[in-house]
């Protein structure tokens, strides 16, 4: 598509796009000006206060995930789809409450760089690298197809577009300034993420507030247009009421091309076939998910036992998750001191928090203005939305440049920081040497995930993401919580715990990746979301372990724990800085 074919809202759309790429390069060269040392380069040279630091943790935090996925959630599960922000905004209270400060002490500049001066075993720390570089890759490839996504949906061109765009001005930033760069450029895009949906969400609430619509319907919502449904992967559909629609392709294991009638109940649809509504007839929803709005507005009101397995696997991969969370790790190693990242997770609390309340709503008004969207493209409700309720004209143009711009800097910024946490590990670990060869390290980090989002369809955010949480809180969490507050962890229970948890995870990761399976059923729900069982295992398995081996305990780890636990004022903290060359 020709950029002169662009509508006046797709062409208003791009150019808000556009201008955020360019303002964050802009911002990313002020920090070229003072990165000149690997410390510089991978932790700001700890000079990061505490409301810099917890701005930018938000901006990367926030993902294209929780910009867009969020809002998805709420709209096909209603209100138990809450529990994902609340897992999402707890995660940091975990990470307050037990990592943050005596990780910040510990002086290290990555996750493997705290296994090791934990306990010192160069596997350990080899296989904290790959489990680093895994994590990254993984979270990495919904943010470079959600800039891919953002792009299509607003303005028609090709998906790649946008993820090949993404990828280039992440590099761009990365490899101008590394940490100090992108401290700046995330905390302005976390103030911009805010902005672009508030103004939408209060503008929005006016209208709601004023045009009497309810949530009370005992039936299903109703295509508001003529919508013709293309469906890319197997599913199988629910409808609670009789349905006709005009349909191409394979629909409950046959052949059809026409009118189709369906009988309340489910009926698989398989890939490729196309589904043609008119409007005013009933929507149908994914297996497993509620099939009208008082059940939407019902906690527990469908799924029954299914549904409540989903609710704790979530809540436990957010919760646990975000604390082994690569990219955000490496935040709390740029403050000064451990009462510095105290106060920095506290001051992120409150931040994350207001803005899931906002997406929230965009979930909720999604419901009443884009409920076609729970058949297929859930995620772009946050970008449709704008246009859905207000109309065609300028006000809506407007604030759908606005939620467009949003989203570009939200994936944005978690695509630099985890580029950053992945250069990190690359350069200390694998490409030891000078400052080439972070940038170098750079390159590597963005190559691979690159790649998979150009050829890989793409993903639901609300499968992807708590896969992601769910491995690292099965390999990194149970390191950190017993590495941080136990004295008898040995080398062998934390390779043997990060095995199991890892290897849990990974046949997760690659179920989702290559098959489609039911997912609402238990083995479906387990498999999307295994960190109930994962998570159990990786820390059963490493105590278990580690009382087997009790002998391999370091001899020097009451030092250790004292040096990660003492206040900063006693002169007992350790800093890699000072034992590692810069480079």
């Amino acid at each position: 598509m020709a950029l002169t074919s662009l509508s006046t809202p797709a062409l208003i759309a791009l150019i808000a796009m556009v201008l955020v790429g360019v303002v964050s390069a802009v911002i990313g060269s002020f920090g070229v000006r003072v990165a000149r040392s690997t410390s510089d380069f991978l932790v700001a040279s700890r000079t990061v206060g505490p409301m810099a630091n917890a701005s930018a943790i938000s901006g990367e935090y926030l993902s294209a995930a929780s910009f867009l996925g969020i809002a998805a959630l709420i709209l096909r599960d209603g209100v138990d789809a809450l529990w994902g922000a609340v897992a999402f905004v707890g995660g940091y209270l975990a990470l307050v409450l037990f990592v943050a400060a005596p990780l910040r002490r510990s002086g290290a500049y990555t996750v493997p760089d705290f296994a090791e001066y934990r306990l010192p075993s160069r596997g350990l720390r080899r296989l904290c690298s790959v489990i680093v570089v895994g994590i990254g890759w993984l979270y990495l490839l919904p943010q470079l197809q959600g800039a891919g996504l953002v792009l299509n949906t607003v303005t028609g061109l090709p998906a790649w577009a946008g993820v090949a765009a993404a990828g280039v001005i992440v590099l761009a930033t990365v490899l101008g300034g590394g940490m100090r760069s992108i401290t700046f450029v995330q905390a302005f895009q976390f103030w911009l993420k805010v902005f672009a949906l508030t103004v939408p969400a209060v503008v929005i609430l006016s209208l709601f507030v004023n045009d009497g619509r309810t949530f009370d319907r005992p039936t299903a919502p109703d295509f508001p247009a003529d919508t013709t449904v293309q469906i890319k992967v197997d599913v199988v559909l629910e409808t609670a009421e009789p349905v006709s629609f005009g349909a191409s392709g394979v629909l409950d294991g046959e052949p059809v091309q026409g009118l189709v009638n369906w009988a309340p109940g489910r009926h698989s649809v398989d890939a490729g076939s196309q589904l043609q509504f008119k409007a005013g007839t009933a929507i149908p929803t994914v297996a497993g998910r509620p099939t009208s709005d008082r059940q939407w507005l019902e906690p527990m009101s469908h799924g029954g036992g299914e549904q409540l397995l989903r609710i704790y696997s979530v809540v436990i991969a957010g919760f646990l998750g975000t604390m082994g969370m690569p990219h955000v790790l490496i935040r709390f190693y740029t403050n000064p001191d451990g009462r510095a990242a105290r106060r920095t997770t506290v001051v992120v609390l409150a931040m994350i928090g207001f803005f899931y309340i906002i997406v929230s709503l965009f979930g909720v008004f999604a419901r009443l203005y884009t409920p076609q969207l729970m058949v297929s493209g859930a995620d772009a409700a946050v970008l449709l939305l704008p246009t859905a309720a207000l109309g065609s004209g300028w006000p809506a143009s407007v604030l759908g440049a606005l939620v467009a711009a949003g989203a570009v800097a939200a994936f944005l910024a978690t695509s630099s920081g985890l580029t950053v946490s992945l250069a990190g590990v690359l350069f200390t670990d694998v490409l030891r040497g000078r400052l080439h060869r972070f940038r170098l390290a750079a390159v590597l980090s963005m190559v691979v995930p690159l790649l998979l989002a150009l050829t890989i369809s793409r993903l639901d955010f609300s499968i992807t993401v708590p896969l992601v949480f769910a491995l690292a809180a099965s390999t990194f969490c149970p390191l950190l919580v017993l590495g941080i507050w136990w004295r008898g962890l040995t080398p062998a229970g934390a390779i043997t715990g990060m095995l199991v948890g890892g290897t849990i995870s990974s046949i997760s990761v690659l179920a989702s990746l290559f098959a489609v399976l039911p997912n609402d059923t238990v083995i479906g729900n387990l498999l999307y979301r295994p960190a109930l069982i994962s998570v159990p295992a990786a820390f059963l398995s490493m105590w278990l372990v580690s009382r087997l081996t009790r002998v391999q305990v370091p001899p020097e780890v009451d030092a250790t724990l004292l040096r990660m636990h003492a206040p900063e004022r006693l002169g007992l903290g350790d800093d890699r800085l000072t034992r590692r060359p810069a480079g």
